[in-house]
């Protein structure tokens, strides 16, 4: 024979007596059983044989006559107190539940890489919500192994990142944009003059990067892996900003996405080389697979699929599929 913890047996009372928690809260507030059947909706029999249930259940009267109407004992003020709390929290939720599937007032909790939030992401929700004022966002940035793991965990509805995790099974991807990559160096660097800048040109040269973890990295990597050599890497950062300006220090080199042209400000200006051949990241879409996303999240992410706007300098549209697929 088992012997039931009492940690167990609180559990097992507690899941029992969950049904009835609106009814002992409507008694003790009322007073009176016949306005709390009432009150929920059910016919007073039905009520007073719940309490008494309950009673049974707990192993002591929760409530006894009092005039015409009923008062709680101790034992009934208790559980009527944490029905109440355990009902507005119930309640609470339920409120964020109704605003998360409705399309028209709900919440979209939106990861993005930390360059992103320049002008793609605002530009994108700018253009939503033209047409869906009621809409709310939660904006969460990082790394992308961070984005993807909060996405995994149900943190997060969608994230925007590059590269794609096309090899991961358990997420869907889109593609929403293209952004050129360039090689930025520090002016009076030996390459400054160059029009065009082979990947292989860059062995030996200190390489400024983002952490592992972020995506430019992996394509840095990528790149030096496929010319042919280890890079030699100076400093590793966690935001773009930080890396172009330490190759403005004359610190390094770095693979970064295309600044926007203009005044750059004192002691911060680069030099945006193309690399040849032309080096692009896509930019993607990605959510959990098999999941279904509320309305307003499904919205938002056909939306960016299919937004095709002009999301700052260095991006563009992606190339079109050959046979575009539906999205579920």
């Amino acid at each position: 024979m088992t012997h039931e913890s009492p940690e167990a047996a609180d559990d097992r009372l507690a899941a029992r007596l969950a049904p009835a928690l609106a009814l002992l809260a409507a008694v003790g507030e009322t007073g009176h059983v016949t306005r709390a059947a009432e009150l929920l909706g059910i016919p007073q029999p039905t009520a007073s044989r719940r309490l008494a249930a309950l009673s049974e259940l707990v192993g002591t009267p929760l409530a006894l006559p009092s005039g015409r109407g009923i008062r709680l004992t101790r034992a009934g003020r208790t559980l009527a107190a944490a029905s109440g709390r355990a009902l507005g929290a119930v309640a609470v939720a339920a409120r964020e539940v109704r605003e998360e599937i409705d399309p028209a007032s709900g919440r979209v909790v939106l990861g993005f890489l930390h360059l992103l939030g320049r002008t793609l992401v605002p530009s994108l929700i700018r253009l939503f919500r033209e047409r869906n004022p009621g809409v709310r966002f939660s904006l969460a940035q990082g790394s992308r192994q961070d984005m993807l793991r909060a996405l995994r965990e149900g943190d997060i509805d969608l994230v925007f990142v590059a590269p794609m995790p096309l090899g991961d099974p358990d997420l869907d991807s889109r593609p929403i944009a293209e952004q050129e990559l360039v090689l930025s160096v520090p002016p009076g660097h030996r390459l400054a003059g160059r029009a065009r800048v082979r990947a292989a040109e860059l062995e030996g040269e200190e390489l400024v990067t983002l952490e592992h973890g972020y995506g430019l990295r992996q394509i840095t990597d990528d790149l030096c892996a496929a010319a042919g050599f280890e890079p030699r890497i100076a400093f590793e950062g966690q935001e773009s900003e930080t890396v172009r300006g330490l190759v403005a220090a004359g610190l390094g080199v770095a693979v970064l996405p295309r600044t926007d042209p203009g005044p750059a400000a004192p002691g911060s200006a680069v030099v945006d080389i193309p690399l040849s051949p032309p080096l692009r990241r896509t930019i993607g879409v990605s959510w959990v697979a098999g999941e279904r996303l509320t309305p307003a999240a499904r919205a938002f992410r056909d939306h960016a699929c299919a937004a095709g706007a002009d999301f700052g300098p260095g991006f563009r549209p992606p190339a079109p599929a050959r046979t575009p697929d539906l999205l579920p």
